[in-house]
């Protein structure tokens, strides 16, 4: 049997039909939930560490879509804002909107937003346009980060803060961008 997806659903939309609120309301918490798992996984670096945290927004935007994506790091930011110990290192507090970290912080709804637009249009089909698309998303993140970061130390945003995250974000996006083609293929073979 072939399966026809529109061509504006996301890979969890079409594996988990009908996609109704609770499942939405469901994925957005759950992916909030992965979002503070993974930034305990961190390689302190300086004053910023390298965390699993663009990992997972790329595939929350890729997997969610881009409003759900998007739900889903706004989620995360207001449980860690609100005192659970979800940011990195397990810190956390409204302080960490504002302080050094903060433009990475707030650009990740964004970032999942414009990675699940991507996705929207079929750009996680292949692995090649997933990779741009996620490419995109990282570079709303490190933009948005640099440029916080230097106002806030009083630095240049084009400094060593931003060129020590981009092996890791490269490394992110491949794994990421495989993970979506293949998720396709297993749906069309499971229908």
């Amino acid at each position: 049997m072939n399966v026809a997806v529109a061509k504006n659903e996301t890979l969890l939309e079409a594996a988990l039909a009908p996609f109704d609120i609770v499942r939405q309301v469901g994925l957005v918490i759950g992916f909030s939930l992965l979002m503070a798992l993974s930034a305990q996984v961190i390689i302190p670096i300086g004053a910023v560490p390298i965390t699993g945290q663009t990992f997972v927004v790329m595939l929350a935007g890729a997997l969610l879509g881009s409003r759900l994506g998007a739900m889903a790091m706004i989620a995360y930011l207001i449980e860690g804002a609100s005192g659970l110990p979800f940011f990195a290192g397990g810190m956390a507090g409204l302080a960490h909107l504002l302080g050094p970290r903060a433009g990475y912080l707030i650009a990740f709804p964004a970032a999942a937003f414009v990675v699940g637009a991507f996705a929207e249009q079929g750009w996680d089909r292949k692995f090649f346009t997933a990779v741009a698309a996620m490419a995109v998303g990282s570079a709303v993140i490190l933009a948005c980060g640099a440029f916080w970061f230097a106002y806030v130390m009083h630095t240049s945003p084009f400094t060593f803060e931003v060129l020590k995250f981009i092996p890791g974000d490269i490394i992110k996006i491949l794994l990421a961008a495989a993970v979506l083609p293949t998720g396709w293929k297993l749906l069309k073979r499971k229908h």
